[in-house]
């Protein structure tokens, strides 16, 4: 049971502070508004490395449906754990968002922009384009997941570094391939926050857009966590 509370809480807290952070900067009467995409990418990096300290020994801190599914493809994590760590990534997603809700109450009711309001739980293109959309998310995801498992080639490293090289992974994506389409590279962190957005009672939040989070922001990272570890598993390391 505790390593499910663990993906359940931890993606919860990743959330808080992700979702969180855009918020932060871009909704009115914040006070940080303005702060720009850079204190984003950093927050991003901070919001996974922190419930990946807390709860790394617990669950193995995943908090990603593409990394778990990714990780059973190449045998290193049990299949029968899989539908319920997704399952608690999902609602930790969900419940994450809808505490930005409550904390961000009066911001979002003083900004007039939907897109706006949208931004902060869920990603989307700058430029729409399907395939162009869909590899933005493939190759970030590759990228996480390849890096991730490169850890594990360092020899000597210290406990707790590997958090840290998350940390600038996470960051190193967002900086470099953020602009296209948000990075989500994480189909619990676009979909749980996504659906929060569609049921909760956010004042002139327009639409959810689910005719592109069901698609590329869900499976664009699973496919390419899949080609990260299959690729890893190849060379003769």
């Amino acid at each position: 049971m505790l390593p499910y509370i663990g993906e359940f809480v931890g993606t919860a807290l990743l959330i808080i502070l992700g979702c969180g952070v855009v918020a932060n900067v871009n909704l009115t009467g914040s006070g940080m508004k303005g702060a720009g995409a850079l204190q984003i990418c950093i927050a991003w990096g901070l919001a996974v490395m922190i419930p990946a300290f807390i709860f790394g020994e617990a669950s193995g801190a995943s908090f990603n449906p593409a990394l778990t599914l990714a990780l059973a493809v190449d045998g290193s994590f049990p299949w029968s754990q899989v539908p319920g760590y997704i399952l608690a990534q999902l609602l930790g997603a969900f419940v994450g968002a809808c505490i930005v809700y409550v904390l961000f109450k009066g911001h979002f009711d003083a900004t007039e922009d939907p897109g706006t309001k949208l931004g902060v739980f869920a990603t989307g293109p700058s430029i729409k384009n399907f395939w162009l959309n869909f590899f933005s998310e493939f190759i970030g995801t590759f990228i996480l997941v390849f890096a991730i498992k490169g850890i594990s080639n360092v020899s000597g490293i210290a406990m707790g570094v590997d958090k840290l090289f998350v940390f600038g992974i996470i960051v190193a994506i967002g900086m470099s391939l953020g602009g296209l389409t948000g990075y989500a590279i994480n189909p619990a962190r676009d979909l749980g926050p996504r659906l929060a957005h569609a049921v909760l009672p956010i004042k002139g939040k327009g639409d959810s857009n689910f005719s592109y989070g069901l698609t590329v922001p869900l499976f664009a990272p699973i496919l390419g966590a899949i080609c990260a570890v299959l690729l890893y598993a190849a060379i003769p390391w």
